[in-house]
């Protein structure tokens, strides 16, 4: 399932947007400020952002900009009413991966949206090295300074979903959904246990704890 945040005030689009792109394969969460989008970031991850730039409350270009800065790398898509090639310039600079000017076609949006998203799965590479560990996700071969390290299947899918959203914080209904196929029968503490025994086995790996939420693999460690 693709998650997309989708931040535009102009209720009537938005809700074009969201039919536009909502599937069985696809959920929008839509919000219609700077400060909810914000709020909402905290709480989830996401597969690809959608911006507009002009905000009741500051700018959708500044948002990404800081999410940027803070090692954010979540495909973003901004969306303006503003056609100068200088307003382009800036938004690409900010690390926007794409730039969409109104109006825009609701299939053209639909599209380039499309492109985004199979950008992003192509990034999920099977193998990773990463903090002087070696993932080699299709083997099912894992090692730290080439110190092979045995893990069971359900430590494997949480590690990879951490390692692959590094940099994000993972919600544990997210975690516990994708990793025991649903997650309605399965205990909320086996998330704590599987957690811990990841981290006995792979050492000083940066995974945090975001009280509250959730657990992210720290970039920039």
């Amino acid at each position: 399932m693709n998650r997309i945040l989708l931040l535009e005030d102009d209720e009537a689009l938005g809700r074009g947007i969201c039919m536009a792109l909502e599937t069985s394969d696809c959920a929008v969460t839509h919000c219609g400020t700077r400060l909810q989008a914000a709020e909402i970031l905290q709480r989830g991850v996401f597969d690809l952002l959608i911006f507009d730039i002009n905000l009741p409350d500051g700018s959708g270009l500044e948002l990404l900009r800081t999410l940027r800065q803070d090692g954010d790398l979540t495909p973003g898509i901004l969306l303006t009413a503003n056609d100068l090639e200088l307003d382009e310039v800036n938004g690409l600079e900010a690390g926007a991966d794409d730039y969409i000017t109104k109006p825009f076609s609701l299939a053209v949006l639909r599209a380039r949206v499309n492109v985004q998203l199979r950008r992003c799965a192509a990034v999920n590479t099977e193998q990773i090295e990463l903090n002087g560990f070696t993932f080699d996700f299709s083997r099912m071969e894992y090692a730290r300074d080439g110190d092979p390290i045995d893990l069971s299947k359900t430590e494997q899918r949480l590690l990879r979903l951490l390692v692959e959203n590094r940099g994000r914080v993972l919600p544990r209904e997210r975690l516990l959904e994708q990793v025991w196929d649903g997650g309605e029968f399965v205990d909320e503490n086996a998330l704590s246990v599987a957690v811990r025994r990841l981290r006995a086995k792979l050492g000083d790996a940066p995974i945090k704890t975001v009280y509250g939420v959730g657990y992210t693999w720290e970039v920039g460690r």
